[in-house]
């Protein structure tokens, strides 16, 4: 049997008669995603998963992008932005139109 560097048995489980294998004993909940490897030797590697939103793919493509970003949130969180009006001149943030 091959052995992964890195893992340790946690728990021992049987499929049911659908051939399901729930693995609440490893602290997953519902909901969670998972990428679904198989070896040679039929071993079995489960790798979180979190997706996001295709628009938002390029903010972890774009290095630059993503740096600025973060520095922009980093000085919201210290207090160093300030509302500028023009940006938002002639919008109804309300959601209600005029017409």
């Amino acid at each position: 049997m091959t052995t992964l560097d890195d893992f340790r048995p946690v728990a021992e489980v049987t499929a049911d008669e659908r051939s399901r294998i729930a693995f609440g004993k490893l602290r997953v909940h519902k909901g969670d995603r998972y990428a679904v490897s198989v070896n040679a030797d039929g071993a079995i590697l489960l790798t979180p998963l979190a997706s996001i939103p295709a628009r938002e793919l390029l903010v972890w493509e774009n290095d630059e992008l993503r740096a600025g970003l973060f520095r922009g949130l980093a000085d919201a969180a210290e207090g160093k932005v300030k509302r500028l009006d023009w940006v938002t001149q002639g919008d109804d943030l309300d959601g209600e139109d005029d017409e």
